[in-house]
């Protein structure tokens, strides 16, 4: 028998192994009419009701939003029970009375409460992806995040040292010097205090992204699938410096704009009001840029880098595309004093939605079918259930 030798070390004809990557494209099917109807109903039953009906306005929102979602041509689904989300909602909303109540009566206390909201925060966001992909499900099957309560506070604990800063910083300065007897000495260098925090804070700001989307995007699976996040701090910072360099421009090109036209105007009166015109149209011009870009680089970067073995996402929103659609919402808003708003939502979730793609490698059939008999209903931590916490993801 002779055998024959091949460069790549198979036989001659041998097919590729590798399974075929099937591309699913992701589809949303709402519209503004529909989604009006829900949201008049759920904004009269939520002020009828002083914000109780708040879960549940929120509950029927997201099944609109994930049943009107197709991945290929099979819808999302909700099965969550509203009124396991109106536990969380009062745990959550009894924490911000007292803080409210406390702000108002004794300060130093309110300072403890938000110190303690900071601390229950990760479990509570924890909680909050259990219960929101525990009830999300796909072709039949459930969704479930995995990630530990350690791993929770761990990813927040860059955004927690800004934030305890912060607040040491405004409970001394309220213990040591009280606010009538401060001298400009006091006020200066509990300036800088406030000021040093604040920098803390942008510095450590891309760092905390890695280490939120780390946890979140590594914490996801489905069907035996658990995704991961290929990105990393480089790619965060590199974000973050774009971001700020948008900023910066759009900084100086109204800052420039606001000297030349006060060098021009004639008269005091209308230099001061030209500037002042000019800095509001800054406050509205920063939203409309800064806000689509970081969006769209976001979404891309960490969709794009969200991977398990079977599975990848593709994201492509472009700015462009994102400014222009958000400006248009915003105007509309403004000019139908809100009303447009639910029309807004569905024009913004199919954009960044239609935006995306799901490959599988392999038949889907297939490979659900043998996910299904391996990992039967999973299920998770009992607590996220229990309170019923959404906090969005």
């Amino acid at each position: 028998m002779k055998i024959i030798d091949t460069p790549d070390g198979r036989f001659p004809g041998a097919q590729d192994a590798r399974p075929p990557v099937q591309t699913l494209p992701i589809r949303f099917t709402g519209s503004g009419s529909e989604y009006f109807r829900i949201w008049i109903v759920n904004l009269l039953l939520i002020l009828v009701t002083f914000t109780l009906y708040w879960p549940f306005a929120r509950a029927r929102r997201i099944a609109y939003f994930q049943n009107n979602t197709l991945v290929g041509d099979d819808p999302l689904g909700f099965h969550a029970n509203p009124w396991k989300m109106f536990r969380g909602y009062l745990l959550v909303a009894g924490l911000g009375l007292a803080y409210a109540i406390a702000s108002e009566t004794a300060p130093e206390v309110a300072g403890v409460i938000m110190l303690v909201f900071a601390l229950l925060w990760p479990a509570l966001w924890r909680a909050s992806l259990q219960f929101r992909l525990r009830n999300t499900s796909w072709r039949g099957v459930r969704l479930a995040f995995e990630g530990d309560l350690k791993g929770a506070y761990l990813a927040y604990a860059p955004l927690l040292l800004p934030v305890l800063a912060l607040v040491a910083v405004g409970l001394s300065a309220s213990a040591m010097v009280p606010a009538e007897e401060a001298t400009r000495e006091d006020r200066r260098f509990f300036a800088f205090l406030f000021f040093g925090a604040m920098l803390l804070f942008a510095l450590v700001l891309p760092w905390c992204f890695v280490r939120l989307k780390q946890y979140q995007h590594g914490g996801y699976r489905f069907a035996g699938e658990r995704t991961e996040l290929r990105a990393g701090w480089r790619e965060f910072y590199g974000l973050g410096l774009r971001a700020g360099g948008v900023l910066l421009l759009v900084v100086l090109v109204l800052g420039g704009l606001a000297v030349g036209v006060a060098m021009a105007a004639r008269g005091m009166a209308s230099g001061v009001v030209a500037v002042f015109g000019i800095v509001a149209l800054g406050y509205i011009a920063v939203p409309l840029i800064l806000v689509p870009f970081v969006t769209a680089r976001l979404q891309n970067l960490v969709w794009a880098n969200t991977r398990s073995r079977n599975t990848r996402f593709r994201s492509e929103l472009r700015f462009g595309t994102l400014a222009r659609v958000n400006a248009l919402n915003w105007v509309l808003i403004i000019v139908t004093l809100g009303l447009y708003w639910p029309f807004a939502q569905v024009r913004l979730t199919r954009v960044r939605l239609e935006a995306m793609a799901l490959q599988v490698k392999g038949s889907v059939n297939d490979w659900l079918a043998n996910a299904q008999q391996r990992d039967v209903g999973p299920l998770g931590d009992a607590a996220g259930d229990f309170f019923g916490i959404d906090l969005g993801l």
